[in-house]
C-alpha cells in the first residue's frame, strides 16, 4: 500500500458500485481514509469490506443525494475532508425519445439526482474545505455532458448542467484553495451500464468509441485519483474526457 494519501480522507457518494466502489477502492490503496455514502447500505458493506480486506481503512454512511438534510449529514459525519468525489447518479436507462416525446417525470428525476443531487453534495463538502482552506472535488459526470446525445434529453441535461455547477464553483472557490473538477467518462463496465442491453445495443456503443473496447471503471477511477491529488495542483475548472475518443468525433 503506497502512503501517498496517508492522513487524507476522501466522501464517495455512490460508493457502492461502479466508478464509486472503484474511485473508493483506488484511495484507499494509497492510504485515504474512505467514506463510502449511498442508499443501499449492502452494497456499500460490500467496498467496505473489499478495502479492508486489501489493507485499507473505509467506513460507511447511508444517505441519499436527493435529500437535503441526508446529504448535510453525511458530510458533517466525515469531519475532516481532503475529496469529495461525487459519482451518485442515474442514466435513466434505454427507452431513448426524442425530447417532445420524453417523459416529463422522467426528466424531472434526472435533474433531482444527477444535477441536484450533485449542487447539494457539493454545496456542503464545499463548506466544509471553506472552513478547512483546502480541498479537492471531483465530479463523475459524463460525455453527454460535453456532447450532444439523441434520445436521452434529460440525461444530457443534468450532466452539462454538471459541468456547469463544476466550473462555477471551481471560480467561486479557487481563492480558497480549493480545486473542483470533473471527469466525462465514456461507456464503462458498471451495472447500470450492462443490465438488461442486448449484446446489438452494446456492440453499437462500444463502436462509437475510437479506441474499440468499454472501459474499465478502475480507468475512470485513475483519472479520479489525479484529480484529487497534488500532481494536479494547477488544474481546476476542467472536465476531463475519459472515454476513448468519443467526444472527439
Amino acid at each position: 500500500m503506497s502512503p501517498e494519501f496517508d492522513g487524507r480522507t476522501a466522501l464517495i457518494t455512490g460508493g457502492g458500485t461502479g466508478i464509486g466502489r472503484a474511485t473508493a477502492l483506488a484511495l484507499a490503496a494509497l492510504g485515504c481514509l474512505v467514506t463510502v455514502t449511498g442508499r443501499t447500505e449492502a452494497t456499500l458493506r460490500e467496498t467496505v469490506d473489499e478495502i479492508e480486506a486489501a489493507g485499507g481503512r473505509a467506513r460507511l454512511f447511508v444517505a441519499d443525494v436527493t435529500d437535503e438534510e441526508s446529504v448535510r449529514a453525511a458530510v458533517g459525519d466525515t469531519g475532516r475532508l481532503d475529496f469529495g468525489v461525487n459519482s451518485a447518479g442515474d442514466s435513466g436507462g434505454d427507452d431513448l425519445k426524442p425530447l417532445a416525446d420524453y417523459p416529463t417525470e422522467k426528466f424531472d428525476r434526472l435533474v433531482d439526482i444527477d444535477l441536484r443531487g450533485l449542487f447539494l453534495s457539493m454545496k456542503y463538502e464545499l463548506r466544509q474545505m471553506r472552513e478547512q482552506g483546502f480541498g479537492s472535488i471531483v465530479n463523475v459526470g459524463s460525455g453527454a455532458g460535453l456532447v450532444g446525445v439523441p434520445g436521452v434529453a434529460g440525461y444530457v441535461a443534468a450532466k452539462h448542467g454538471a459541468v456547469g455547477l463544476t466550473r462555477a464553483a471551481a471560480l467561486d472557490y479557487a481563492a480558497d484553495g480549493i480545486r473542483v473538477n470533473a471527469v466525462a467518462p465514456g461507456l464503462v463496465e458498471t451495472p447500470l451500464v450492462a443490465t438488461g442491453r442486448s449484446p446489438e445495443l452494446m456492440a453499437a456503443r462500444i463502436a462509437a468509441h475510437p479506441i474499440g473496447r468499454i472501459a474499465q471503471a478502475s480507468e475512470i477511477a485513475d483519472a479520479v485519483v489525479w484529480l484529487c491529488s497534488d500532481r494536479s495542483s494547477y488544474v481546476t475548472g476542467i472536465a476531463l474526457p475519459v472515454d476513448g475518443g468519443y467526444t472527439t468525433r
